[in-house]
């Protein structure tokens, strides 16, 4: 069975415009952040979702609450494996702080590996395919840790800036990820679960191999 599985960026922030780091500070959304989530949730709509789960944080929780809202669903899971990625002693810092104090931006006490990050936000999303198989889940989360599986599941491609209230889709069989869609625009991927099981029957046919 497959799992259509797809993770939003969390709305903007006032430290997002500022290019302030945040990690685990946890800082709400601004307006504008808040009209991302509902553009994101009308984006969203033109397909059909199970259940929404997001990191605690409240930009993602709340983000996660408008997309609910405007799909019709209950209110959202919290997962805290899909938290942002601990920046350590950076966070607070724009990124002309960090170059001067952190020249090369080597090794920043306290900050999360980006091995860490992709040790807990993967396995926990496999764990959501497998207790919801054969549905559409999302997931909000934040841009580190959006990066951290994009860049284990479709490694050495160059994805571009994970954009506030952006949409990246994955398909989930037997535990194995695949990218369907970075920034996915929601018109040309398969629109259920179901829809993505027999398209991996036809190509399987194709292959020879079912």
């Amino acid at each position: 069975m497959t799992t259509l599985l797809s993770l939003v960026r969390h709305g903007e922030t006032d430290w997002n415009l500022r290019r302030r780091i945040q990690g685990l500070t946890d800082i709400p959304l601004n307006d504008t952040g808040r009209e991302q989530a509902r553009a994101a949730g009308r984006l969203l709509a033109r397909r059909s979702w199970d259940l929404v789960y997001t990191s605690p944080l409240s930009r993602a929780l709340e983000t996660a609450q408008i997309i609910a809202g405007e799909l019709g669903l209950p209110e959202p899971v919290l997962l805290p494996a899909v938290v942002e990625r601990d920046y350590g002693e950076a966070e607070g810092l724009d990124f002309d702080e960090i170059e001067r104090r952190y020249p090369g931006r080597g090794s920043i006490p306290g900050q999360e590996t980006r091995e860490q990050v992709r040790d807990r936000v993967l396995p926990a999303l496999r764990a959501l395919a497998v207790e919801h198989e054969d549905a559409a889940v999302l997931v909000v989360s934040h841009g580190g840790a959006i990066r951290a599986a994009l860049t284990a599941v479709d490694p050495g491609q160059s994805h571009g800036v994970i954009r506030n209230g952006s949409i990246h889709s994955f398909q989930v069989t037997a535990g194995e990820l695949r990218l369907l869609a970075f920034d996915d625009p929601l018109e040309a991927s398969p629109a259920t679960a179901h829809d993505l099981d027999e398209q991996n029957a036809v190509e399987a046919r194709e292959e020879g191999v079912a």
